[in-house]
């Protein structure tokens, strides 16, 4: 993607970001006819462009008047010459007073993909976090529960009463009468209530269950069969661990091991929610979000457990593809900036720590821009490719290797030696390493039009420049610009070397 489409990408992304806080229908012309999206307040991917019109008109008539939207990030990176992805990070005010979104950060990722007309939306995503007004309340479960509860009262008063009448007053037949005919209410009205219990279990997306102290199912509705293909007599007696793999089962004793603990210190084990990985039937998995309660005797002690399980697959693979989009390079897949900040946080504070040093290793391709101005950028990005892939087979997996920007590459060295000498022999072992590797000759495939593929082998060295560090004795800026000024010192010296740039002693 040339220079150009990249500013007309941002002026569209900016004037799409302005409509938007204006309030302005005319952004809807920016939308492909196969657009696809993702709201923020759901969890159903939208994959018509006419619904997300609907929806999209719909936001604009619940408020009308114009927002303003602060920006915190963004991040524009092309995924091929025809489709990039925008991902920005805001804050959203609304025209009202102390309103919750002014507080939270949304994520929006749009994918623009070139078409005839020009540059289009085709796929939008936004996030916006926020709290539930009533914890662990998905569905009115617990509304039920209680009109479950006093119609059980009611029952166990009238038949108390009835029973009285019985024994004293035997004589009125009336007064009889009248309360069979009330306990025939209480009755009914329990039927209704039981129908309703079957109705919002068995009947709705969600699983419903029940499981004993031991953790053996005793009760599952019919939508689990539905959605991992087990009946419930597959089900019930059965552990709960035969649900999960080894990962969720895993969460789900580090969970109960928690609770026991709270439990010893006076804090009784109430709502747990997690996520985990179901097996199905025929051999798939399935993500899920459980809601486990337990339930307890007039002692206080757990006589079993009772629940709820959402599907979530979509979702997780939804925060997958955002996850990656936001911390990883779509080219490379190597971490991006964002994440290489990150991680160089908490390598600071390991050495703070540890007294181990680390170093910061800063590298840039040398002759790469010849390769692309003869022969693409297609090419260009194959070579960017198998110089992430030499620079990642020469690091620790502990270590961190980030694509920083065009043909310039991070490598982040975590516990070398704790003797500062050592430590920049560490590295420059680590360096020489990387330099040999990335002047291999590489064999690249070209695409020549209608004369077929070709191969081409270039030769490309490194500049490299490593900056040391021991603790919090220099911010992650300086580190970057001391790793950065080295490598350009590399540069002059004549390229394809190595030059070291210690922090400056207190």
């Amino acid at each position: 993607m040339d220079a150009g489409d990249t500013q007309h990408l941002r002026t569209l992304l900016e004037d799409y970001l302005q409509r938007y806080a204006s309030r302005d229908e005319r952004l809807i012309s920016y939308f492909s006819d196969d657009f696809s999206g993702f709201t923020g307040g759901g969890n159903v991917l939208v994959k018509d462009k006419t619904e997300w019109v609907a929806i999209t008109r719909q936001d604009f008539a619940q408020i009308r008047e114009p927002l303003r939207l602060e920006l915190k990030d963004l991040s524009l990176q092309a995924l091929s010459d025809t489709v990039a992805v925008a991902t920005t990070f805001f804050t959203i005010h609304l025209p009202v007073a102390d309103h919750f979104l002014s507080r939270e950060t949304a994520r929006l990722v749009l994918i623009f993909r070139k078409e005839a007309e020009g540059w289009k939306i085709v796929h939008s995503s936004i996030s916006v976090p926020y709290h539930q007004a009533r914890e662990g309340e998905v569905y009115p479960l617990s509304a039920l529960a209680e009109r479950h509860q006093t119609l059980e009262a009611l029952s166990a008063e009238r038949t108390i009463r009835l029973s009285e009448a019985n024994d004293n007053l035997r004589q009125s037949n009336e007064e009889l009468a009248r309360l069979a005919a009330e306990h025939r209410l209480a009755a009914a009205q329990l039927r209704e209530s039981e129908a309703l219990y079957r109705l919002l279990t068995e009947d709705v997306s969600d699983v419903v269950w029940k499981a004993d102290r031991d953790l053996r199912i005793t009760y599952i509705s019919p939508v689990d069969e539905r959605l991992r293909g087990f009946r419930p007599d597959e089900v019930v007696g059965h552990h709960v661990f035969e649900m999960f793999t080894d990962e969720g089962i895993a969460t789900v004793k580090r969970l109960m091991a928690q609770g026991k603990v709270a439990e010893r210190n006076g804090a009784p084990m109430t709502t747990l929610n997690f996520e985990a990985e179901h097996r199905c039937k025929d051999g798939r998995l399935l993500w899920a979000e459980v809601q486990s309660k337990p339930e307890r005797d007039a002692y206080g002690t757990i006589t079993g457990y009772h629940g709820i399980t959402r599907e979530i697959t979509e979702r997780k693979s939804m925060q997958d593809q955002v996850h990656r989009l936001a911390f990883f390079d779509p080219l490379t897949e190597l971490a991006n900036r964002r994440l290489l900040d990150d991680r160089l946080r908490q390598a600071l504070g390991a050495s703070e720590r540890s007294g181990r040093h680390g170093a910061l290793v800063f590298l840039d391709l040398d002759n790469f821009k010849s390769l692309n101005d003869t022969q693409g950028h297609e090419v260009g990005d194959r070579l960017l490719v198998e110089a992430a892939r030499r620079l990642t087979a020469c690091v620790r997996e502990s270590d961190t290797v980030a694509r920083f920007g065009g043909d310039e590459f991070v490598v982040l060295l975590n516990r070398l030696a704790e003797d500062d000498s050592a430590a920049r022999a560490n590295a420059a072992v680590v360096a020489k390493k990387i330099g040999l590797a990335l002047a291999e000759p590489y064999v690249l495939a070209a695409r020549r039009g209608e004369h077929g593929d070709d191969t081409v082998v270039h030769h490309c060295t490194a500049s490299i420049g490593v900056a040391t560090f021991l603790g919090r004795t220099a911010t992650e800026d300086e580190l970057l610009k001391w790793a950065d000024a080295a490598m350009y010192e590399a540069k002059d010296a004549g390229r394809n070397c190595i030059r070291f740039h210690s922090p400056p002693s207190e």
